[in-house]
């Protein structure tokens, strides 16, 4: 196998190298290339060069003959054509390819620095455009590849990604059957107006962004005599929310700037309650677009801008449309004691168990 790494017959790639692969024929004449979202993905990529670093590559013993090359993200030139008995059809040229949390931001339009976007399901991701600037993040959090259109300059984002916030609501579902299905959540957390002093910090395996504490297991805090299911089903809500201001806080510090609205996605997104809380959280809108599927519609702009479908992101932006805005509603001190009950609570989580 290590001879066959080092002619380049045994080759490696994400799940975008495979699919390219495959529609351009594979064995018989396939593309062997990625993007620099993808490829930053595998932690091989100098995030500054866009080409695979030499120094990891000989630390982890990997051949360069066996990797793709690292084409832009929305290539005019385009990666190569699909067969014309291939599954599209047809010879299609093949002219976008992003990794699915970048092609998210790109489908949400954050073309400018400072614009964010945050992805619910089972886990969340926020991601946060720090445009041309590589910025080295000391809260936490990760520096990415956001995208790189033609030979246009490669744009930068810092990324937060939450384990648990989708999969609170399941585990309220499926372990404690205190609601039947995800949407009745929302019904159960408005029976209550407030979460009654309970604080759920849902760290099932650990802290991801921007705690990283493998330590940590899930709490539930504050509880009286006086709390109800409803209780807990709205502090289930809250945790993807605090969860969400952890990461949003982290930007802020890495980055220096202060968001102004949050574009969301994601299946989350249904859920209104959780969205105003969101908004009252963060203090700023929250923005839901009409178009939900936002990862597959940033692949299309990708490959759209490549051909000229689109002419540029100005276009792209007017393009994009509005499904619903939430509107911060607490007060400035409700927001603060709030987010400052929540980091009392996840410190209750913390050193819980014993990690080699």
């Amino acid at each position: 196998m290590r001879e066959a790494a080092e002619r380049g017959d045994a080759v490696f790639g994400n799940t975008d190298t495979w699919v390219l692969w495959n529609l351009t024929g594979g064995r018989d004449g396939g593309v062997h290339v990625t993007d620099p979202t993808n490829a930053s993905r595998t932690m091989l990529m100098n995030l500054e060069t866009l080409d695979w670093d030499d120094e990891l590559l000989g630390f982890f013993g990997i051949p360069r003959s066996m990797l793709p090359q690292i084409q832009p993200s929305s290539n005019p030139a385009g990666y190569g054509r699909t067969l014309a008995n291939g599954p599209l059809g047809g010879e299609v040229l093949i002219t976008g390819d992003l990794g699915d949390q970048q092609a998210a931001t790109v489908g949400q339009v954050c073309f400018a620095p400072g614009e964010a976007k945050n992805t619910y399901g089972t886990g969340n991701f926020m991601l946060l455009n720090t445009g041309t600037e590589l910025v080295r993040s000391n809260s936490g959090l990760l520096t990415t590849v956001c995208y790189q259109f033609g030979d246009e300059p490669v744009v930068y984002a810092l990324e937060g990604s939450i384990a648990v916030t989708g999969s609170a609501v399941q585990w309220l579902r499926d372990q404690l059957g205190i609601i039947s299905g995800a949407a009745q959540s929302e019904a159960l957390a408005r029976q209550v107006e407030d979460n009654g002093g309970v604080y759920f910090v849902p760290a099932f395996s650990g802290l991801f962004a921007p705690y990283w504490r493998s330590d940590a297991r899930g709490a539930i805090v504050g509880l009286s005599r006086y709390n109800t299911n409803a209780h807990l089903a709205r502090a289930t809500l809250e945790a993807i929310c605090y969860q969400s201001r952890d990461v949003a806080e982290a930007m802020e510090k890495d980055s220096g700037v202060h968001l102004e609205v949050l574009k969301v996605d994601g299946g989350v997104t249904a859920n209104e309650l959780c969205m105003q809380i969101q908004a009252d959280v963060l203090g700023v809108p929250v923005s839901r677009p009409v178009v939900a599927e936002t990862t597959a519609l940033g692949a299309a702009y990708a490959a759209g801008l490549a051909v000229g479908f689109w002419k540029s992101t100005d276009e792209l932006r007017t393009n994009w449309n509005e499904s619903k805005q939430w509107a911060p509603q607490w007060s400035d001190e409700q927001r603060t004691t709030g987010y400052e009950r929540w980091k009392k609570a996840v410190t209750r989580t913390l050193d819980w168990v014993d990690v080699d």
